[in-house]
């Protein structure tokens, strides 16, 4: 039996789905942009692309070569799709209102163009993660961040490309989670996976231990009993991963399941973790979620929250619903707050 293409796929979802064409229509322009990313990161040196761009974005973090041309790329594949009011990237410090001279359209995108860009130069997985939500209003020239100020339970979509040894395209559109395998003699994307489901239990996880004498009280015991193994109070033995890119860390819990975090700790202790709920944790919940997975920052959902700002920091706990259902009773008994 032939492979279902991509544009096969999104026409199905339309038909059987009621999904709408706008939004077809702008998962295959995240597509057309996911593919060119991928060009850029298989030329690596041979393009010149390696290496510190010589900025910093928004966050103060150093800009690679790759963040900036990634954003790029993320930015004049999508404006121009008709399909946009608006554009909001972790590497732009204001969101993009879309162009006079293209159409504005019912959505707006959010975006993270190259995740994981400690691995770019050691040619370790890296991705790209997306977010969906609708305009307020329907659509509109005069766009500003408060439009943007929704919470993940609102997304339309959600999702990432994966470039590793195979580059890899998995969303939502809200009923369920497919994967597709982008062919690279032909360009096209096929499903290769759909209805992805995530076991709620596992006895794997991924967090980064260099930051443990950081970490609060909660997650602390937490990791102990899991490294106390089958003699510890969880019963059995676990196994640690640790990629340090987000799209790789949630690809491999879609495969096989799994558990992730990203805590919140001392080391900065004004601040609420690492990585950016807008960008990343929304995006990420919603696949986990519809895939059986649970998300929460240690105290709530994920998705329940309301963002105050376009590049706001959330704790991250996802994957196992099991391993998320005990981590956030350790916090809430904790004493903690959020």
């Amino acid at each position: 039996m032939a492979l279902m293409t991509l544009h096969q796929y999104l026409a199905r979802e339309e038909r059987e789905n009621s999904v709408p064409h706008e939004l077809t229509t702008l998962l295959l322009s995240v597509a057309d942009a996911a593919k060119n990313i991928r060009g850029k990161v298989s030329q690596g040196a041979l393009a010149g692309v390696l290496g510190l761009a010589g900025t910093e974005n928004v966050q103060g973090e150093d800009q690679k070569k790759l963040d900036v041309i990634s954003n790029e790329i993320m930015c004049t594949a999508n404006e121009p799709c008709g399909m946009l009011s608006g554009l909001a990237s972790e590497e732009m410090t204001e969101v993009l209102r879309v162009s006079d001279e293209y159409a504005v359209g019912p959505y707006l995108i959010l975006f993270d163009p190259l995740d994981g860009s400690s691995n770019i130069d050691i040619d370790a997985p890296i991705g790209t993660i997306f977010s969906v939500l609708p305009c307020p209003g329907g659509k509109k020239r005069d766009i500003t961040e408060a439009d943007f100020m929704q919470p993940g339970i609102n997304q339309a979509a959600a999702g990432y490309a994966l470039y590793g040894t195979q580059t890899q395209l998995v969303f939502t559109l809200g009923h369920g989670v497919s994967a597709f395998t982008l062919d690279p003699s032909t360009g096209v994307f096929y499903l290769t996976k759909e209805n992805i489901r995530i076991a709620a239990e596992t006895a794997e996880f991924a967090i980064n231990c260099s930051n443990q004498r950081h970490w609060l009280k909660p997650v602390q015991q937490y990791v102990g009993e899991l490294l106390d193994g089958k003699k510890g109070p969880r019963g059995k033995n676990y196994n640690m991963r640790w990629i340090a890119c987000f799209v790789a860390e949630v690809h491999r819990i879609l495969c096989r399941g799994g558990f992730f975090t990203y805590p919140k700790d001392d080391k900065n202790p004004d601040r609420p973790g690492k990585l950016r709920l807008m960008y990343e944790a929304n995006p990420m919940s919603f696949l986990i979620e519809q895939a059986g997975g649970k998300a929460t920052n240690g105290f709530r959902r994920i998705m329940e929250i309301q963002p105050e700002k376009i590049h706001q920091r959330v704790a991250v706990f996802l994957g196992a619903a099991e391993e998320v259902d005990y981590i956030t009773r350790l916090h809430q008994e904790s004493g903690l707050t959020e």
